[in-house]
């Protein structure tokens, strides 16, 4: 699944196949100090198992490169193999980029290293992709190379080039038997591993999880991907949804009010503090109206990092929604009285007016005022 805004407008599903899958052991790297000329050797991770995963010349562009990057993260976690951390180095990302015309065949290709976030994958094959196509169109030819992506200048930059192909002389390791697996029944042996069984012990993929968001609650695809894609979003939202809710007003308020709150305090999601119960107690007084949706962030910012009840910050606050159609009645003749000139716009025909009688209504009111029985209100006034 792929969703990126901006380059395309809506969801769409693409697969890639993968080539090959090699099991290896990390043989530890080299640094290089120019200043000291110098080379040290950090043997720290050596020993320790990787597999890397070739792909086939399947997608596009960055973004669809950047999306598989996502996909492979999210599914490590699910599995519990991996972090998928990419800035902590639990996963790393070579891509390969080369362009042709449509119908021709894969020309000469570069290769990215030093690709360090999700973002950087895209941002890295979109540079090179240009790179590439401004080389052609100047009359230069692409050279088969390694390039290294600098994050901070976002461009890429050569390292060596490949105009010997490498032989990396692959060669049986004897004391690794051969894999021998079963694919069509439940069957587990000490010699043959049954491919359905290990399909049903492992936990439910992020592709799994976005369909049943989909046909379960009805939810528009785009809201779907940025849900699974934060799993401590999904979580909120799997928990909150015990209860019978409306589940777009329920991930509305986590992907845009919690997100934004977050947001500002520079909080990653999956470091969040607020609780389960806590979300839980916000989200009733939100979805029965008691209070509004600026309130309802303020109340983020007062929880975050301690375990304070919602209901009673607001009601220590006095945060609570006026819905009383009398005080907002009173409310809204005020706003009148201080703004005759808006008022005479409105019924000499200018209706646009309304929308800043109201701006007047909530800035005076604190933004306590249920808005949508004061829209109401506000016209039936206007009217008469």
């Amino acid at each position: 699944m792929v969703y990126t805004p901006g380059v395309h407008k809506k969801p769409y599903n693409k697969s890639s196949m993968i080539k090959q899958i090699q099991l290896e052991q990390d043989s530890g790297k080299s640094l290089h100090d120019i200043e000291l000329k110098q080379s040290l050797v950090d043997l720290n991770r050596a020993g320790a198992p990787l597999i890397e995963i070739v792909f086939e010349p399947d997608l596009e562009d960055g973004e669809e490169a950047a999306a598989l990057v996502k996909e492979l993260v999210l599914i490590v976690q699910r599995l519990g193999v991996c972090s998928g951390r990419m800035e902590e180095g639990a996963l790393r990302v070579d891509a390969n980029v080369s362009i042709r015309r449509e119908g021709d065949p894969l020309s000469t290709r570069t290769e990215i290293k030093n690709i360090g976030s999700v973002r950087g994958v895209a941002s890295a094959v979109r540079y090179e992709i240009d790179r590439q196509q401004s080389v052609l169109e100047n009359g230069g030819n692409i050279i088969n190379e390694t390039r290294m992506w600098d994050a901070a200048a976002k461009v890429t930059v050569p390292m060596r080039d490949k105009e010997v192909v490498q032989d990396y002389r692959y060669m049986p390791e004897p004391n690794l038997p051969p894999l021998r697996v079963n694919l069509t029944t439940r069957e587990d042996t000490q010699d043959i591993i049954s491919v359905p069984l290990i399909s049903d012990r492992i936990p439910e993929l992020p592709a799994v999880s976005r369909a049943k968001l989909i046909e379960n609650h009805d939810l528009r695809p785009e809201i779907a991907i940025q849900l699974v894609n934060e799993p401590a979003l999904f979580d909120f939202f799997n928990n909150l949804m015990n209860k019978k809710r409306n589940p777009t007003k329920v991930a509305n308020l986590l992907l845009n009010d919690l997100l934004t709150v977050l947001n500002r305090r520079k909080i990653d999601v999956n470091n969040c503090t607020i609780s389960v119960e806590q979300l839980d107690e916000l989200t009733d007084m939100v979805l029965q109206k008691k209070i509004n949706l600026d309130i309802c962030r303020s109340v983020l910012e007062e929880i975050i990092g301690n375990r304070k009840s919602p209901f009673a910050i607001v009601d220590e606050k006095g945060w609570s929604l006026v819905t009383d159609s009398k005080e907002i009645t009173e409310q809204c003749k005020r706003v009148f009285d201080d703004n005759p000139k808006l008022v005479k716009q409105y019924r000499d025909g200018k209706v646009k007016v309304l929308r800043a009688l109201l701006g007047i209504l909530s800035k005076t009111s604190d933004n306590k005022l249920d808005m949508s029985v004061a829209s109401k209100i506000m016209e039936e006034l206007l009217r008469k």
